[in-house]
C-alpha cells in the first residue's frame, strides 16, 4: 500500500487529468486530499480506494498491493479511448 500514491499519480497523469479534475470526478470538493495521498502524507480511505478503482477501471489489488503493477489497468484505459 506504500505505492498507492505513486500509482494514483500515474493513473491521473496518464489520463491527462489535473488534481482538481480527478477530485471532481471522484466527488470531492477539493483536491488537497488527493495531493496528500499522492505525496504519501495521507493514507486513502476504503471508500476512496473503491471509487478510484471503479473510476480508472482497475482492481483494488492493483492499487493496494505494492508488488502488482498497473500495466493491465493502463492498457485497459488506453483501449477504451480508442
Amino acid at each position: 500500500m506504500q505505492r498507492f500514491g505513486e500509482k494514483l499519480r500515474t493513473l491521473r497523469t496518464k489520463n491527462k487529468m489535473t488534481l482538481k479534475e480527478l477530485a471532481l470526478a471522484l466527488g470531492l470538493t477539493a483536491h488537497g486530499y488527493i495531493s496528500e495521498i499522492e505525496s504519501g502524507k495521507k493514507k486513502p480511505t476504503v471508500d476512496f480506494v473503491l471509487h478510484t478503482a471503479r473510476f480508472f477501471n482497475v482492481t483494488t489489488d492493483e492499487l493496494l498491493k505494492d508488488e502488482l503493477e498497473l500495466i493491465d489497468g493502463l492498457e485497459k484505459l488506453e483501449d477504451e479511448k480508442k
